[in-house]
């Protein structure tokens, strides 16, 4: 799908979008193991970016590196997918998702772990709040936006990842042989392991 000698701006991307939480790093680690150029979160900075671009009337991803082909985990695209839409003809967009009431088990395991590190001086940012009833209606919002804006296209693709789906649909939404390595999954949590 991604012609590596293509550096146009508007050139097509794939985007993920699925909020944190729902194997977008996994999705990011897939992405390189197929070749493309992937931007996963970036931080505060990258957030701040597309904003910027959003609030100037200009594509979302103007301020970022433009050598990326894929992007996960940056709450502004994901929310803007109508725009990227408009703005990025030709790319195919990934809704990455998985049971509710695990997402949530795993936002609030995050949670904790930050207001550990918090604790220990090591964190400094602000997703410090466990907000269960909120992050539900995040989700369903969020979600039932996507579908139904993406309904029936062949350019999109919802898949959980925690399911084991894998290689298969995303090579083929993306139109490129399937790898021989093993689909990778980051950040795996067992629930017989301490949080």
């Amino acid at each position: 799908m991604v012609d590596e000698r293509d550096d146009r701006p508007d050139r097509p991307r794939v985007f993920c979008l699925g909020l944190n939480k729902t194997g977008t790093s996994s999705f990011s680690e897939a992405m390189e193991l197929l070749g493309l150029r992937s931007l996963h979160w970036g931080g505060p900075e990258v957030r701040r970016a597309v904003e910027a671009a959003k609030a100037e009337g200009r594509p979302l991803l103007s301020h970022l590196d433009q050598r990326y082909d894929a992007f996960s985990d940056v709450l502004p695209l994901a929310e803007h997918f109508d725009l990227l839409d408009a703005q990025y003809p030709g790319s195919r967009f990934v809704l990455t998702v998985r049971p509710v009431d695990d997402w949530i088990d795993s936002r609030r395991r995050h949670v904790e772990n930050n207001v550990r590190r918090r604790d220990a001086g090591e964190y400094t940012g602000a997703f410090l709040v466990v907000d269960e009833d909120g992050w539900r209606q995040e989700w369903e919002r969020h979600v039932a936006r996507v579908r139904t804006w993406f309904a029936g296209r062949s350019d999109f693709l919802e898949l959980d990842i925690t399911h084991g789906e894998s290689w298969g649909p995303i090579c083929a939404l993306l139109d490129v042989p399937v790898p021989a390595a093993p689909f990778p999954w980051v950040n795996r949590y067992s629930r017989y392991e301490p949080a």
